[in-house]
């Protein structure tokens, strides 16, 4: 159970967190699927959405966790309550400093276009898959596991010849798949996260090939090769989450 504390934070409950790790360094803690007016409602990953949902689709929202018994009338002195699994999700939601955001496209149905992972200090994460429809299934997973997830999830194949000029603009015209992954660190002011410094990573599949470009240090708006020098996908991802 959380309350909204006085700077608009979670006031999270003495032993939730250690209790939580220790469950999830034994396997993933799966915490439900939510509508992005849902997690609006109670303030959760609201920088990452894609657009505030209106008035009157949040009003919706709130009945809709209200009758679930989701959201509860706090005590005197105090907003609402978030209870139940949806709770465990907005605690540690914000106590992330760290976001990787990937979007793919290519997808297929069933399968979600865009990915978030909130590291914690613990070495687990809050994993977030969003479907076409909108649709936010959150986890908390060691991030090991994340990780590879991720990495099975992005576009895949033997990396193309570093020594072949692309043209990045012509390649992911043409792929079969491409992903975006932007790892942002941020800090926090009350329940409002305040982006800091950014690193694009961008993986086309092409031909049966896998091109990888990162932004141009000279020119952000332009994107250049990016070689993983003998790592994998797996291993580039783990040392932008480092």
């Amino acid at each position: 159970m959380t309350d909204p504390a006085a700077n608009g934070a979670a006031a999270v409950p003495e032993g939730l967190v250690s209790a939580v790790v220790s469950l999830v360094n034994t396997g993933p803690v799966l915490l439900g699927a939510y509508t992005a007016a849902e997690l609006a409602a109670v303030d959760a990953i609201v920088d990452f959405l894609e657009a505030t949902p209106a008035a009157d689709v949040l009003a919706e929202a709130v009945r809709s966790l209200a009758a679930r018994q989701l959201l509860v009338p706090g005590y005197a002195g105090q907003q609402v309550q978030v209870r139940g699994d949806l709770a465990i999700a907005v605690a540690f939601q914000q106590r992330a400093r760290m976001v990787l955001d990937a979007r793919a496209t290519g997808t297929v149905p069933g399968e979600p276009w865009r990915i978030l992972l909130l590291p914690q200090p613990e070495k687990i994460c809050l994993l977030v898959r969003i479907d076409a429809l909108g649709v936010h299934e959150l986890g908390l997973y060691p991030l090991d596991e994340a990780l590879r997830l991720v990495t099975d999830w992005l576009p895949r194949g033997e990396e193309a010849d570093a020594g072949t000029a692309a043209d990045p603009d012509a390649v992911l015209a043409s792929s079969e798949r491409s992903a975006l992954v932007t790892v942002t660190r941020y800090t926090a002011q009350g329940s409002a996260e305040i982006a800091g410094d950014s690193t694009d990573l961008v993986l086309a599949r092409h031909d049966g090939r896998l091109h990888v470009f990162s932004r141009d240090s000279a020119d952000r708006a332009a994107l250049v090769a990016h070689p993983l020098d003998g790592k994998d996908v797996r291993e580039t991802l783990t040392e932008m989450v480092g």
